[in-house]
């Protein structure tokens, strides 16, 4: 990426890999280079990136169905070139906060009190350094720490002037940021005028007051004038509240995932997607198909085709394809379920190979509920940004979709495109029988459990009322703790670490499963091992179960109550970071709904386990 040069700055250079700019360092995030802080620009701003269009015409129907677009492309994140005669390809990044503190202090032996001017970017010399005085050394600065912003994903600098002496006031004299101790507590950092006045920053967390106004729509990412109406309609402005740049609830990335799943006429659509951005969707006619076999490039793709397949392929394409009827999970569960059986020394081949295999009957009583085994040898995922919120994150159901109602902030000003990576790896299915599932929730110790769970989505619910999350269901909570358990136990000996390991839980009509796979942007993410997993999964889940009957936390962690409002943990069962919990880039729900209670007997057992007789 490479920030924008402005009056006073310097011209810095860093880099980032193209998956995290779609998952965390998108448009509108706040990030620290090493000599300077930026927010991501628009898509607007970004440079190079028509060299890597990625197709996915399910993923594209779904973000077309959400957004309302007529149509929609998808391209990764423009990467860094080394040939230095090549056009200039990256990503913009503007410089935020305007804001500094410069690290000139003046400290009170007697109070403990450090104390360092507040300045803003214009009071600055060249190469971002502060001098009071003329006769003073210049000095380094750091970009303050705080910022505003609002849930609807503006973001801003506070006025510090305002907030010291309110609007009415117009003193214009020397700032300071006072600090006691080393805490950096907001009750123990003030911001100070040299007319005497001043306020400490907990005062910003005031919910029974207005101290940094309403939102007025700052969108510093998109430009110095992209400013908009904070809320649609007759929606009223949100109040501004204090953020820390650096925290985690600062940006939270919407994305949609999809794997590719093979479709009827999924070969004729591979052809075209090769040659389509360079050559085909300028076709205005069959005739034209053929002129374009005439380049090497194309004749290769199109090999083996008819013209009049490829033209009614083009036609489809050019009027929108046809709408997804399904959602994404149910479209890929399905096709799981329906894998052939593996026969012989069959090859992969495409982007989606998966045969079904024998369960392994090491372990009848816990394999007895599992009615598909499969061995997923190639997949590819694609991931898309379709926007981003702050302080609240908005993940998607458990169907895959992103809620409509979620007020997200834009990525760009026109909305054109959206960032996307594809990522290749391999998995392995467990397909669980319905009948079992089912019988098992019906159970009353399962209904009395569900009881609990709910009551502390409903508290958590209350706490977080902007939200439009729904309760997931207690099967969905049950397959998510055991697929934690069994990410944990099959990262042991199959090659790859518990965090380069991703989960899919699906539920619905079509059935009960886990999909556990790798995927990575190169060949890491196909080493076979989690292949191999499948041939050993009734080891595997033997120490699943046992990993999850006892924690180093219980009994405190088996007799947590999720309807406890006292505890922070509303949708967590029995569970913590000493058993089930995993680190978020493995897990699709951010580590929430949770609960061995629902997998195995624990210490505080409820009778609600779905594998309840793990000794036999």
């Amino acid at each position: 990426m490479s920030p924008q040069k402005r009056r006073g700055e310097v011209q810095p250079q860093g880099q980032i890999r193209q998956s995290q700019i779609v998952t965390t360092f998108g448009p509108g995030a706040m990030v620290d280079l090493p000599d300077h802080a930026v927010i991501i620009s628009g898509l607007d701003a970004w440079t190079g990136y028509q060299n890597q269009p990625i197709t996915e015409e399910r993923l594209a129907a779904k973000v077309k169905a959400l957004l309302g677009l007529n149509s929609v492309r998808f391209y990764a994140p423009p990467a860094d070139i080394d040939d230095p005669t090549a056009p200039l390809t990256g990503i913009t990044a503007w410089l935020f906060p305007e804001w500094f503190v410069a690290q000139s202090e003046e400290r009170n032996s007697a109070t403990g009190v450090r104390s360092r001017p507040l300045v803003h970017r214009l009071d600055l010399e060249k190469g971002l350094k502060y001098r009071r005085e003329r006769r003073e050394k210049a000095v380094k600065v750091v970009p303050v720490r705080f910022v505003q912003a609002c849930t609807r994903g503006h973001v801003s600098d506070i006025d510090w002037r305002v907030f010291v002496h309110g609007k009415e006031n117009q003193c214009s004299r020397f700032l300071w940021l006072d600090e006691k101790g080393t805490t950096g507590d907001l009750t123990d950092v003030f911001v100070r005028c040299e007319c005497g006045q001043s306020k400490a920053l907990s005062a910003a967390t005031k919910k029974d007051d207005v101290p940094l106004g309403y939102c007025n729509g700052p969108r510093p990412w998109l430009g110095k004038y992209a400013r908009e109406r904070c809320g649609k309609g007759e929606q009223t402005p949100q109040l501004n509240r204090l953020l820390v740049r650096a925290a985690s609830n600062s940006y939270f990335a919407q994305t949609l995932s999809v794997i590719s799943i093979p479709e009827p006429g999924g070969k004729l659509r591979q052809a075209v997607d090769e040659v389509w951005e360079d050559f085909l969707q300028y076709c205005e006619s069959q005739t034209d198909v053929g002129k374009e076999r005439k380049k090497a490039k194309v004749s290769v793709a199109l090999e083996r085709l008819r013209d009049a397949d490829v033209w009614s392929e083009i036609l489809r394409r050019k009027g929108g394809g046809p709408p997804a009827v399904k959602g994404i999970r149910e479209a890929e569960l399905e096709t799981l379920l329906q894998s052939p059986d593996e026969v012989g020394e069959d090859q992969p081949d495409g982007e989606f190979y998966a045969k079904t295999v024998a369960v392994p009957g090491g372990e009848p009583t816990l394999t007895a509920s599992i009615a598909r085994l499969v061995k997923v040898h190639r997949l590819r995922e694609v991931i898309a940004q379709v926007g981003f919120t702050r302080f609240e994150a908005a993940v998607p159901d458990v169907n895959g979709e992103l809620a409509l109602e979620v007020e997200r902030a834009a990525l760009s000003l026109t909305q054109e495109w959206f960032p996307a990576i594809e990522n290749r790896g391999e998995g392995v299915f467990i397909g669980f029988k319905t009948e079992a599932v089912d019988a098992w929730r019906k159970r009353s110790a399962v209904q009395a459990r569900g009881v609990q769970l709910l009551g502390g989505f409903s508290a958590w619910q209350q706490a977080h009322q902007a939200t439009k999350a729904t309760f997931p269901g207690l099967p969905y909570i049950m397959l998510h703790t055991v697929s934690h358990l069994l990410i944990t136990a099959v990262a042991l000996d199959c090659g790859y670490a518990a965090s380069s390991i991703r989960e899919r839980i699906y539920v619905g009509e079509s059935g009960y499963g886990i999909l556990l796979y790798t995927a990575s942007p190169d060949a890491e993410g196909t080493l076979g091992g989690l292949v191999a997993a499948a041939d050993k999964l009734d080891r595997y889940l033997r120490q699943a179960v046992d990993l999850g009957a006892l924690c180093s936390n219980d009994p405190v962690c088996a007799q947590h109550q999720a309807d406890n409002r006292q505890e922070d943990r509303l949708l967590l069962g029995a569970a913590c970071h000493g058993c089930v919990l995993l680190a978020e880039s493995s897990c699709e729900r951010r580590n929430d709904y949770l609960d061995r209670a629902l997998v195995v007997p624990t210490v505080d057992n409820t009778g609600a386990a779905f594998f309840d007789d793990v000794d036999a």
